[in-house]
């Protein structure tokens, strides 16, 4: 790209978020925030207080909470080995799972519940 291509299209990026800003600054839900932001940054300046001190007033416990702690970890348990036996074959298969590729033909071959009642564990 050249400079002056490059120049034109950070100078319309520009020209945007300056429409941005100025429609932002007559938004007066901005305004409110602004004000108490103020207002509060004086109070605490007047008390002598910082943000973090009014946070642990609130929330006593914010400090001590890490977020691995929020959040345990639990262990899944191991899945039970399944036995289905074919009586037609003899054929043993053993899975944890249904996504065995043999147990799958066996169900579309004999039918899922058919197939089931094959299951000897």
């Amino acid at each position: 790209m050249s400079r002056l291509a490059e120049f034109r299209k950070l100078e319309q990026q520009l020209a945007e978020q300056l429409a941005e800003l100025e429609s932002m600054k007559s938004d007066s839900g901005l305004k409110a925030e602004m004000e108490f932001e103020s207002k509060l940054r004086a109070l605490l300046g007047e008390y002598g207080f910082s943000l973090q001190n009014v946070i642990s007033l609130l929330d006593p416990h914010a400090g001590r909470r890490s977020p691995v702690a929020a959040a345990p970890k639990t262990v899944r348990k191991a899945r039970d080995v399944k036995i289905y036996k074919n009586p037609n074959s003899g054929e043993l298969i053993e899975t944890k799972g249904g996504n065995h590729r043999h147990l799958k033909e066996w169900k579309a071959e004999f039918g899922a519940d058919i197939v089931e009642s094959w299951r000897i564990q």
